[in-house]
C-alpha cells in the first residue's frame, strides 16, 4: 500500500511476474527431473522422467520365470506406480511453496 492508503498496482505487478518467473523456473527442474521406483524389494526398478516419460527399466533376472509372467508384470506396475509418485511428491515438493501459503501481502485472503 501506498501512503494515504491506495494499493500500489506496480508492486503488485512487479510481485506477481516474479511468483511467474519462480513457478517456471520450478516447472523446468521438475521437467528436466528424473526419479526412480523400484518393487520387490529392488527386483525391478524403473527411472522416469517427472513429466512421465520411462528412461530405464532394470530387472533382475532372479525375477524371470516364464511360468510366472504374471508376478513380474505387477512387479513392473509396482515399480512404475512408485516412480509416478515419486514425480509427483517432487512437483508437489517444487511447487508446494508457489502454489499456496506464501500469498501475496496486503491483499486480504491472501496475505
Amino acid at each position: 500500500m501506498q501512503p494515504g492508503g491506495q494499493f500500489d498496482m506496480g508492486a503488485l505487478l512487479a510481485q506477481a511476474q516474479q511468483m511467474q518467473q519462480a513457478v517456471m523456473e520450478a516447472q523446468a527442474e521438475i521437467a528436466a527431473a528424473e526419479v526412480e521406483g523400484e518393487s520387490g524389494g529392488g527386483l525391478v526398478k524403473v527411472t522416469i522422467k517427472a513429466t512421465g516419460e520411462v528412461v530405464s527399466l532394470q530387472i533382475d533376472p532372479k525375477v524371470v520365470d516364464p511360468d510366472d509372467v504374471e508376478t513380474l508384470q505387477d512387479l513392473i506396475v509396482g515399480a512404475v506406480n512408485t516412480a509416478m509418485a515419486n514425480a509427483q511428491q517432487l512437483a508437489a515438493d517444487k511447487l508446494g511453496p508457489l502454489a499456496g501459503g506464501g500469498g501475496l501481502p496486503g491483499i486480504p485472503g491472501l496475505g
